[in-house]
């Protein structure tokens, strides 16, 4: 869903200095950017980035990058991070389709998707950011044990998600199609929401998650 366009937020983004618009020579250099070898972690498809925000304040020792299409929706993210002093936490204003012009093989140590477009119609399947597609990118960012993690409430995208990764190198380990329901579980601890699963939730949609690593 997108929010309506926000006066003024795409002029804000580019003169922000957390936010990188010229991504490309930084390819293979994020370590540099950030200046530190902490391990790095992407969410594509930020939102307004209350998940990202959370995990980079609770984790000092992790750098964060969250990647959003729209400038209406990362301006909300940007208000976020003026209530906080973290200091790893960047952004890239970017289609996702362009991670293998930003990110060096092996770069990232893990990848977030959370509540995804499912772009519902056939024809559209290989944009969803779970199709084998997406995959065979993740496969070339993601260092030698990394992980992939998606979390949604459209239980049609979740279906299409699990059988696709059994075409990929990907494996999924683990899943759960009520993660609310599984507070005792590994895939629930720790768990931090997003503003779409909160809404979701308090809809009494069932949330689902899975996690997926290389074979």
């Amino acid at each position: 869903m997108r929010l309506r366009n926000v006066k003024g937020a795409r002029d804000t983004i580019e003169a922000h200095d957390l936010v990188i618009t010229d991504y490309e020579p930084l390819k293979g250099k994020w370590h540099e950017r950030f200046g530190n070898n902490n391990p790095i972690h992407i969410e594509i498809g930020m939102g307004k980035g209350k998940f990202i925000t959370e995990l980079a304040t609770k984790n000092p020792d992790i750098n964060y990058i969250g990647i959003e299409k729209y400038s209406s929706v990362l301006i909300r993210a940007l208000e976020k991070r003026e209530d906080t002093d973290i200091d790893n936490l960047l952004y890239i204003r970017m289609d996702a389709t362009d991670i293998l012009n930003t990110f060096d093989a092996g770069e990232i140590d893990k990848i977030y998707l959370n509540f995804s477009d499912p772009w519902p119609k056939d024809r559209h399947a290989k944009r969803r950011l779970t199709s084998r597609q997406f995959f065979e990118k993740y496969d070339v960012i993601l260092k030698e044990g990394g992980i992939v993690e998606f979390k949604t409430d459209n239980i049609p995208l979740f279906d299409f998600s699990l059988e696709e990764i059994k075409d990929t190198k990907f494996i999924v380990t683990d899943f759960t199609y009520n993660l609310h329901k599984e507070t005792e579980s590994s895939l629930y601890k720790g768990n931090i929401t997003t503003e779409y699963e909160d809404k979701f939730s308090a809809m009494g949609n069932p949330i689902c998650k899975l996690v997926a690593g290389r074979r």
